[in-house]
């Protein structure tokens, strides 16, 4: 990176070191936490769009949406979550390129499916081969986060359905009894007490999110696991910076990252959470008002 780094045979101790640290992968090593930062920055409310709106389908009186919401949430709780993150990037790729293809090349005579292979014109390719490396990067990232999406929406929904359930019944009753619509109940009684109820599974479920992060190295995106074993593997002369084999440095430093962002994880739903119980009729708010008494 430095002028002074550029030939590393004549280097040595700390200035060695200050190279090595600086070079061009360790500099994509250091972006790829900004990647898992924002992996969880999106995913988490698209996860809880997807929860939402599992959970207001599985509540529905139109027997069709209910079977589908019941059915998004049993199938995908169901299923181990790998099959899943695995399965709907590859899913989603080639349903949007055959939606393209069939679009772009209408007089392609050959079958798409071989086999076991997918084959479409070059035009419908996702993306073309000539984008950019930062369109294929993002592509492949948005995939990964409409597969974390969908995985934890599931379970969100089945945390939120729950916390619906957990509002008395009697305060939408009332509601209704003074002339509310029953969508005005829900969106100004139920929505706005049930978070309370929600937020421990919410914050479970915001944990197992960080723990699975690593997943993204098997969906081909270079994250933060697959540079720290490409950049700890023992590397010999034929590399610009020979050394042995640093992997448990590497992932010793992975290990501080997601116990300091789990540690900041939990201040944070803590204070969440007492801010959420103040005035509630829960144990958490008998338990300020005794504290205030």
């Amino acid at each position: 990176m430095f002028a002074s780094c550029a030939d590393p045979s004549t280097l040595e101790g700390l200035h060695w070191l200050a190279c090595y640290l600086t070079s061009g992968k360790h500099m994509a090593f250091y972006a790829s936490f900004g990647t898992v930062m924002a992996l969880l920055a999106i995913t988490a409310p698209a996860a809880l769009a997807f929860g939402f709106a599992g959970a207001m389908a599985t509540r529905s009186r139109l027997w069709p949406v209910q079977w589908l919401g019941r059915a998004y949430t049993a199938m995908v709780r169901g299923v181990p979550d790998i099959i899943f993150f695995l399965f709907v990037p590859i899913a989603l790729d080639q349903a949007l390129e055959w939606v393209r293809h069939k679009t772009i090349c209408p007089d392609w005579t050959e079958p798409v499916r071989r086999g076991s292979d997918f084959v479409v014109c070059a035009q419908a390719k996702l993306p073309l081969s000539s984008s950019p490396q930062w369109v294929h990067d993002t592509y492949g990232f948005a995939l990964a986060v409409t597969a974390f999406a969908v995985v934890f929406g599931a379970f969100a929904a089945n945390v939120l359905h729950g916390a619906m359930r957990a509002v008395p019944r009697a305060q939408i009753e009332t509601a209704e009894a003074y002339g509310m619509t029953h969508a005005q109940a829900f969106w100004r009684i139920l929505v706005p007490q049930m978070w309370i109820f929600a937020l421990p599974g919410l914050s479970n479920l915001w944990m197992i999110l960080i723990k699975a992060t690593p997943l993204l190295f098997l969906l081909g995106v270079q994250d933060i696991v697959y540079w720290a074993r490409e950049l700890g593997g023992a590397k010999t002369s034929i590399y610009a910076y020979p050394h042995p084999d640093w992997r448990i440095y590497y992932f010793l430093g992975l290990l501080v990252f997601y116990l300091g962002l789990t540690k900041i994880s939990e201040v944070v739903l803590g204070r969440l959470n007492a801010r959420l119980s103040h005035g509630q009729a829960t144990l958490a708010g008998e338990a300020q008002r005794k504290a205030a008494a």
